[in-house]
C-alpha cells in the first residue's frame, strides 16, 4: 500500500544571516511526497500560472504583466471568497524545479512574504514537494499569522496528495 509521507515544519524564528535571502521574521515550510516523479509533478506545481489547478482554495490564476516563465511575472489570484492576491516572481529556477514569489498585495495578515516552492526527487520514483516562505505578521499576532499560511499550504499539499496518491 501507498504511504503518504507529510512533514511539517512550522517555525517561528528571527531572521540570521543564513536566512537572508528571506524577507520577514516568521518562517513556514510544509512538504509532501507524492506518488509521481519529479517531472510529472512539477508540470502540476511549477507554472507560476497554474496555482488555481492545484490548490483548492484558488479559483483563477491570471498574468498580469510578463509571461508565467520570465522574472517579474505579476499573477492575480482569485480565491474562492472573491479576494484577490498579487504576486510577483523573482526567481525561476525551471530547470531546478524551483521557483520563488512574493505577495505585492493580500487581505492576508503578512507583510514582506516571499516563498519558494521546489520539487525534488524522493525514493523509489517518488517526489517531495517543499512550500516555504518568510513574512512579517501584518494586523495579527505572529502566532495568527503563521497559522494562517500553514492552512494555506495543508490545503494545496494535500490537494497534491489526493490527486498523485489516489
Amino acid at each position: 500500500m501507498l504511504q503518504t509521507i507529510i512533514k511539517t515544519t512550522v517555525s517561528v524564528v528571527l531572521l540570521t544571516s543564513a536566512m537572508a535571502s528571506f524577507a520577514g521574521n516568521l518562517t513556514v515550510s510544509k512538504e509532501i511526497t507524492v506518488n509521481a516523479s519529479p517531472e510529472t509533478t512539477w508540470k502540476m506545481v511549477g507554472d507560476f500560472n497554474h496555482l488555481d489547478v492545484w490548490h483548492p482554495v484558488v479559483v483563477d490564476s491570471k498574468i498580469t504583466r510578463g509571461n508565467a516563465r520570465a522574472v517579474g511575472a505579476i499573477r492575480l489570484l482569485t480565491l474562492g471568497n472573491g479576494a484577490q492576491i498579487t504576486e510577483k516572481l523573482v526567481s525561476n529556477k525551471h530547470g531546478e524545479k524551483s521557483y520563488t514569489y512574493e505577495i505585492t498585495e493580500s487581505p492576508l495578515p503578512i507583510a514582506d512574504y516571499v516563498s519558494t516552492i521546489t520539487v525534488s526527487a524522493a525514493e523509489d520514483g517518488k517526489s517531495t514537494v517543499t512550500w516555504s516562505s518568510s513574512f512579517d505578521a501584518n494586523g495579527a499576532t505572529d502566532e495568527e499569522a503563521v497559522n494562517t499560511i500553514a492552512g494555506i499550504y495543508d490545503a494545496g499539499l494535500n490537494n497534491l496528495d489526493k490527486h498523485f496518491n489516489n
